[in-house]
């Protein structure tokens, strides 16, 4: 299992490392745009299509799969409180199942969206030209279906330690 651990750490961290200088990049991006405005009077062109069409769905979908990982998840444990660890494993494999149904689906209809897109060569425009969108497609079913493969090796672990315990 740790060998197959550091086959799927390998890319969660990096779509989490790609997220955080994607961040990065936007607030550099962002910056230079509020800067050239208000010093020279002459804004970055297409700021507000990049920020909104890439760099907030790589901030967004990218890192989903780590957050996962670590448990970053907002998790409401009203009802899940009172319940045996036995119980609570169970139920935490439901949920990663019918979560992985819905990441599969979401990745699928997004990944179809995505070709199409690229296919017909997406573009914004924008105050003095066009923005090509269409490769920010490819970042929904991409972490998507990341976090479905590490949700599988998930429920993986969970049955072992129930097997364990």
């Amino acid at each position: 299992m740790d060998r197959l651990a550091k086959i799927i750490d390998a890319p969660v961290n990096f779509m989490m490392w790609l997220s955080c200088f994607v961040g990065l990049l936007m607030m550099l991006h962002i910056t230079a745009d509020v800067f050239g405005r208000v010093v020279f009077n002459h804004p970055l062109e297409g700021t507000i299509e990049i920020v909104s069409g890439y760099y907030m769905v790589a901030v967004s979908f990218l890192p989903l799969a780590y957050i996962s990982r670590t448990e970053g998840h907002i998790i409401v444990e009203l009802f899940t409180r009172g319940l045996a660890p036995r119980s609570l494993l169970r139920l935490e494999v439901v949920v990663n199942i019918v979560t992985i149904a819905y990441l599969m689906v979401f990745a699928w209809k997004t990944g179809e969206e995505a070709i199409y897109q690229s296919v017909s060569g997406e573009v914004w425009e924008t105050a003095t030209g066009f923005v090509a969108i269409w490769p920010s497609r490819w970042m929904l079913p991409v972490g998507c279906a990341l976090m479905a493969i590490y949700l599988v090796y998930r429920i993986f672990l969970d049955i072992r330690n129930a097997e364990r315990s």
